[in-house]
């Protein structure tokens, strides 16, 4: 078996505007089960759109976008459903920005000798496949990219704004997440880049540049979300996964009030996961719980507990659709920090 047997079928990415899921989110309204709470999660998104007063942050964990949803993302953000991301570290640079170059991601299978992989340098996402010399290629360019920035600490915002900068020149695929959102100042955060291709280029970076180099500063980070926070008033999240995106950014509410400023709770919010509730971790915490924090209010929020890739597609299709989008205006939120 050779390296190109198994990296041929690339991964296709679903148009949420090519079909009208509009018939079937309506009859799953009148359904049960998974397919009610996804139908009223769906409502809850529209009236997030509706509410042009409304910040919509968009949390992203897991491989949703190796899988087959990275332009759901960028037709949400494009069409103004979404005026902020937050982020792991994989799902920008490793799907986002590897596509980004140019690179592919393959349909695989969970039935492979997973040694075999590793002797080929394929890496494995579940069903998934990805070639680990194209991620090398994803690493070096991240530390090309900081080589070329004033030594100094960057919040992973300040430095995915350069990625997307360097991939209005540089890119091979013109419509990726980090361009688009670089693009209508959408700004991106990852709290935790450097779980991450980031987190290899920017090592080598540093460990050519001992004594001055560029560092990703976390706190930096929280504040500016924090300070979106403030200046938005009414936000929604829409939350696919949970992590530290999830907790992130619920935790908005919460440094306000530390800071002395009084701001409402996250007006909507709707989850997918698959987590379990029963181990008390965040990714699993029910959005009733984070209201006990502070965090989030309870008159329009919907856990789904469905794999985002069943639903995702139906919900944000059903919501393009609709069109409310066209009565909303990009935020522009990275100009705040100009």
């Amino acid at each position: 078996m050779e390296k190109k047997d198994l990296l041929k079928e690339t991964i296709e990415h679903i148009d949420i505007k090519s079909f009208d899921s509009t018939p079937i989110i309506d009859s799953m309204r009148k359904m049960s089960f998974t397919s009610r709470d996804t139908a009223t999660a769906t409502d809850i998104l529209l009236k997030m759109i509706d509410n042009k007063e409304c910040t919509n942050i968009l949390t992203l964990a897991g491989s949703t976008s190796a899988a087959g949803c990275m332009q759901v993302y960028v037709e949400m953000v494009r069409n103004k459903m979404i005026d902020v991301v937050v982020a792991t570290g994989a799902s920008i640079v490793d799907m986002d920005f590897f596509e980004a170059l140019g690179h592919k991601h393959y349909r695989g299978t969970t039935e492979i000798n997973d040694g075999i992989l590793r002797d080929l340098y394929i890496d494995r996402i579940y069903d998934t496949f990805i070639d680990e010399e194209e991620l090398q290629n994803c690493d070096g360019t991240i530390k090309k990219i900081a080589d070329s920035l004033e030594k100094r600490p960057y919040s992973s915002r300040e430095f995915i704004q350069e990625m997307g900068k360097w991939l209005v020149e540089n890119s091979v695929k013109k419509d990726s997440l980090i361009q688009v959102c670089y693009e209508n100042n959408v700004p991106i955060f990852c709290p935790a880049f450097s779980d991450s291709s980031a987190g290899f280029g920017l090592a080598l970076h540093q460990w050519e540049n001992p004594e001055k180099h560029v560092s990703i500063d976390s706190v930096k980070d929280f504040l500016e979300l924090t300070k979106i926070k403030i200046a938005a008033g009414t936000t929604g999240l829409f939350m696919i996964g949970g992590g530290v995106p999830k907790n992130f950014t619920q935790d908005t509410v919460v440094c306000a009030e530390i800071l002395g400023k009084e701001v409402d709770m996250h007006r909507y919010a709707v989850q997918i996961t698959v987590a379990d509730v029963r181990d008390g971790a965040c990714s699993s915490s029910t959005l009733k719980e984070a209201s006990s924090w502070g965090k989030v209010q309870v008159t329009d929020e919907q856990m789904v507990y469905a794999e985002a890739t069943s639903v995702l597609p139906l919900m944000v299709s059903y919501a393009y659709h609709k069109g409310t989008w066209k009565n909303r205006e990009y935020k522009n939120w990275s100009k705040l920090f100009e």
